[in-house]
């Protein structure tokens, strides 16, 4: 087994656990040894962001672009981060690209929604938010966006469907 990916393992376990400190000195010893593995970066990253030190995330991430450029996570998590810093525009190009990497995955689309909402390029938001939704389709995070969307758009009928959607995943 390669032997980065069982280091990852351990350092996913650590995180599971909430064992922050352990898992980030694990990770500074390892880079020392394995700079250019950016998947150690991905996992630094992963923490950083979990406690909001976006500052170290960003450092993080910049870096493990300047390895691989076509990671698709990396492209999300530089996404997520300038959508953080409040600069959507600059987060729609990120997300773009690790969508058209990691086609079809839930979470990018609706990192990507918000960069449009952000940006008031409505047009967007209630296609990305439904072909979300029907990928994951019990994601109450995407149900609840999609609804906020319809509102804005004035699709009142679509958004009491929806919210008679919601109510009954909220029932079960």
């Amino acid at each position: 087994m390669d032997k980065i990916k069982e280091l990852i393992e351990e350092i996913e376990r650590l995180k599971q656990e909430q064992k922050f400190w352990e898992a980030t000195k694990m990770l500074e010893e390892s880079i020392s040894k394995y700079h250019d593995d950016h998947r150690l970066y991905e996992e630094l990253a992963d923490i950083y962001l979990y406690q909001w030190k976006l500052p170290k995330a960003t450092k993080s991430v910049n870096f493990a672009l300047s390895l691989n450029e076509e990671s698709p996570t990396w492209n999300y998590l530089k996404g997520f981060i300038l959508l953080s810093r409040n600069k959507p525009k600059e987060a729609i190009k990120f997300l773009l690209k690790s969508n058209s990497l990691m086609w079809n995955n839930s979470e990018v689309l609706r990192n990507l929604w918000w960069a449009y909402n952000m940006s008031w390029e409505v047009e967007k938001w209630i296609s990305i938010l439904k072909r979300a939704l029907n990928i994951s389709p019990w994601d109450i995070l995407i149900t609840e966006d999609l609804a906020m969307a319809l509102i804005w758009a004035w699709e009142v009928h679509e958004w009491n469907m929806l919210l008679k959607k919601i109510w009954k995943k909220i029932k079960k």
